[in-house]
Parts: C-alpha cells; structure tokens; sequence
C-alpha cells in the first residue's frame, strides 16, 4: 500500500508536466534578424490593479500598457483588472536563430513554494513553456530552483512581415472550445492566413492552451528607417507614445490605416522641451493637413526622430478610398460611376425628345398585344 502511495503521488507530482509537455511548443519564427515591438495577451487569474502587471512584465510606462489597450491615457495606476480579462503586454521582441523571444524582459524572482510550471502557467498565465523558461535560463535541474534566483522569462514574438505587409504580432492563449475560425473572426483576419502563420495544416488539431501567433495589421507610416524608433508599428485600435515622449500617434482602420500623430502635449523625456514640429516648406505643424483636390489630402506626418529633432514630411492620401482598399482602383471606380450617370443623363433626355416628338405627330391608334413575353405595338 505504502508502494503504491508513494506511485500515485509521484505521478500527481509529474502530471502538470505531462501535461505541459503535450503542448506544442510556443516557437514563433522570426528570421527578419531585427527587434521590434510585440504585443502578448496576458489572462489575468484574478481581480488586481494594473500596475501590478506592469510591474510583472516589467513595462517601462504605464502609458504605453494603457496604449496597447486603448484605455485613455489619463487611466490611473490603481485601474482594475478584473479576473480572467485579457490585458495586452507591449515588450521588445529579438530574433535568436530564427525564433523570436522577448529581449531578456521580464525576469521573475523566486519565491518560497514556486515551481516552473506554476511560474509558467499560473504567474505568466500559459504564454511561455516551463522548458522554455528551462532552456534560456540553463537550469540544469528543473526541481531544483532556489528562493531569490532570478529567471528571465522569454515571450514568445517574431518581427517578420505577413504575405508583404507590416504587421504587429500578438500572443494569443487558445481558449477551452476555440476553433481557428473563431479566433481568426475575432482579430479580423482570415483563417487561412492564421494557419500559414502558425503552420497549422489541420484546424482541428488546435490545442487549448496553445499560443498562437496573430498577426495583426499595422498602419502605414512615414518614419523612415534611421529613426530612432524605426520601425514603428502600431496595430489598428492602439496608440504609442513615441520620440521622447513628444509625440503620440494612433492606428485607426477608418483612416485608410494611416498612422495619425500629433504632438503629445506631455513633457519631454531626455529633451528639455519638445522642438518644433512644422513640415519644411509649408505653414503645416505635425497632424495638419489640407485639401489639394477633391480625393487628395496633404498632411505633415510624423517621419521619426533623431538625437535632436522630430521629423516631419509633408504626405499625400487618396480621401475616396475605402478603407483597407486600393486608393487608385476606388478613385477610378467613381470616375466610373460619374461617366455612367452623364451617359444615363443624356440618354433620358433623348427619349424624353423623342416621346414629344411622336405625341406631336398625332399618332391615331395605338394598339397594345401581347405575345408571350413581347410587346409587339400595332398602328
């Protein structure tokens, strides 16, 4: 009895292990040999305020966790998460041959009781593998981890870009249920582009508590590749807190997925005042525009910053494109239109001269038959 005892609890111990080791692995690639922004959906396992998870992923500002979440920015530290929501975690993301992690953040201290899986899957809420959190910290005893050791828990992320196009990419925990069509309607994209992205070949092989890599689309940009937070994606819904904190820009689909900045308004971090933000050659500052023709808007768009100045550039859009769509196709489609209400236009005024001219001639018999389907007229 005493043998089998000590079986069951032996197996008790190991089953979340088990279990874990079940899981495929949350690997996502990353081969653009760069760093970038990337974003996790942490599932809170209990009511708290949201600067406890700032502190837990070790976000810089508040700000920027407020952002990426499209809470205003005025929300103060002691909001209230409640249980199970999902908070968006903005981190730095760096490619290690071809896989990309979070760069050395956040790191956990060891507490008395704690063990990887509990870190992993209860702490960190199932978005990294204790194996994972193994591998990058070279722990060569997983049962044996010490009260104050610190661990670098490694996210998983990738800066790559998705069939040509920007895009931020996002941690998500599948849920007990999910399917891939669900999560893919959830987060606007298609289904099978979630399966490319994750290579997924069967949907029903989706496993609850698995970490998917959604691409999320970025808005279009300005800032050039020598600024200092190049490349800068943001996600439709989101806003960021950029260049010394001078600027603030927002990713909206109803804008064409152009990327909106304008001054902050806030004091500046590592400059004595926010310098000017006027676009060369035109009375534009940063986020002004003005109509050039009835489809053509020029705005003085946020183009990055350097040690010294922010950079503008004065930038053209097509207003009567939808968004999402191809600006020149649109703009021809109501050229189109425009051509066929003149031509339909015409075309009754010729039939109405036409009609006038047959009541004037004083037609004596008008004899209406009908045949089948025709209308065959008789004088």
């Amino acid at each position: 009895m005493a043998t089998l005892s000590s079986q069951l609890l032996l197996l008790l111990f190991l089953f979340p292990l088990l279990v874990a080791a079940q899981r495929p692995p949350p690997a996502f690639k990353c081969t653009s040999k760069t760093t970038c922004k990337a974003l996790v959906g942490y599932i809170s396992p209990n009511t708290t305020p949201i600067s406890k998870i700032q502190s837990l992923f070790q976000v810089k500002t508040l700000r920027s966790l407020l952002g990426v979440n499209n809470l205003s920015p005025t929300t103060p530290p002691n909001y209230t998460v409640l249980a199970n929501s999902t908070v968006k975690i903005p981190f730095p993301c760096h490619c290690i041959n071809g896989v990309g992690l979070s760069n050395h953040v956040p790191t956990y201290t060891i507490v008395k009781d704690d063990g990887l899986f509990h870190i992993a899957n209860q702490v960190f809420g199932g978005l990294v593998d204790y194996k994972t959190i193994v591998s990058a910290n070279k722990i060569k005893n997983p049962n044996l981890i010490i009260v104050g050791q610190k661990l670098w828990v490694p996210l998983p992320c990738s800066c790559d870009d998705v069939d040509g196009e920007k895009v931020v990419h996002y941690g998500h925990v599948v849920a007990n249920g999910s399917s891939v069509d669900q999560i893919a309607a959830e987060f606007g994209i298609s289904s099978e582009s979630l399966m490319k992205v994750n290579n997924i070949s069967d949907p029903k092989n989706l496993v609850a508590g698995q970490v998917l890599d959604v691409a999320l689309k970025a808005c279009n940009s300005s800032v050039n590749n020598t600024s200092r937070d190049a490349p800068l994606l943001v996600a439709n819904g989101t806003y960021v807190y950029t260049a010394n904190n001078c600027v603030m820009c927002k990713c909206d689909a109803t804008n064409n997925f152009r990327l909106q900045c304008q001054p902050s308004g806030l004091k500046a971090i590592n400059w004595a005042t926010c310098p000017t933000m006027q676009c060369s050659g035109s009375n534009l500052s940063l986020g002004n525009s003005t109509m050039l023709s009835d489809c053509t808007r020029s705005t003085c768009a946020y183009a990055g910053y350097n040690k010294l100045n922010v950079l503008t550039t004065l930038a053209a859009e097509d207003t009567c494109a939808d968004p999402g769509s191809n600006g020149n196709s649109n703009h021809a489609q109501k050229m189109i239109y425009q051509i066929s209400w003149s031509l339909g236009a015409i075309l009754l005024n010729l039939q109405l001269i036409m009609l006038h001219r047959f009541i004037v001639g004083g037609v004596k018999k008008l004899d209406v038959s009908f045949v089948g389907d025709k209308l065959p007229f008789h004088s």
